[in-house]
């Protein structure tokens, strides 16, 4: 390729981004007081933006701002666990935004060395899983329509339980009780190891409930 051919691609690339950008612009939000033992962290693109995560009926509700985890230290796995939680999106977005669950967190307060593995869904039904270290993220699962997800078209306000079962062989991905994906644990690119917790992309109002964390796989 002629050198004015890759000037002219590196010069379109972070056009592109921006005009995204400006197509969906991060939200303001007011941000609250963590509840007890809770932590917090938002993407570095959002990192000067805010996000509401707090307590809320027998759960908790969620509203971004920013995209971000959250995680409590108590929460720390090792071996085979499941972690799970009921997710229910409190209004329709105008992009397709996801949310769900992540695993094997690690050096959390670190963006050059953070690193886990997330699983999330969105309105339109589909599903997408990754792995984020420092500032990369490499796709493992790439949006994916399954008939286990509730649409919030279909189900205004719609329900769905996420769980990801982390066993001696492998990685399981379940949504309302039905496997969606599954990665052997040999071989990943994640140590499953390490913290897990909950991921909410920007723009978004999601209420969660009945989050758990529980030896076993099955």
């Amino acid at each position: 390729m002629a050198m004015t051919g890759v000037l002219a691609l590196v010069a379109v690339a972070p056009l592109a981004a921006q005009q995204q950008q400006a197509k969906d612009p991060t939200k303001a939000v007011t941000p609250a007081a963590l509840p007890a033992g809770w932590s917090m962290r938002l993407d570095d693109k959002d990192a000067s933006k805010n996000a509401k995560f707090e307590a809320m009926g027998p759960g908790f509700h969620v509203t971004t701002g920013g995209a971000g985890i959250y995680w409590r230290g108590a929460d720390t796995q090792k071996d085979n666990f499941t972690v799970s939680a009921n997710f229910r999106q409190a209004a329709k977005g105008e992009h397709a935004e996801a949310f769900g669950l992540f695993t094997g967190g690690r050096d959390l307060e670190d963006a050059a060395k953070q690193t886990y593995l997330y699983f999330e869904v969105r309105q339109d039904g589909m599903f997408y899983i990754a792995h984020r270290s420092g500032a990369s993220v490499h796709k493992l699962a790439d949006w994916t329509a399954n008939a286990a997800i509730h649409k919030f078209d279909d189900m205004p306000n719609a329900n769905n339980d996420l769980a990801i079962k982390v066993a001696a062989d492998s990685v399981r991905f379940f949504v309302n009780n039905t496997q969606v994906h599954a990665l052997p644990r040999s071989g990943m690119t994640a140590d499953e190891s390490g913290q897990v917790g909950l991921r909410v992309n920007h723009n978004l109002s999601v209420h969660v409930a009945s989050f758990a964390v529980k030896p076993g796989a099955k």
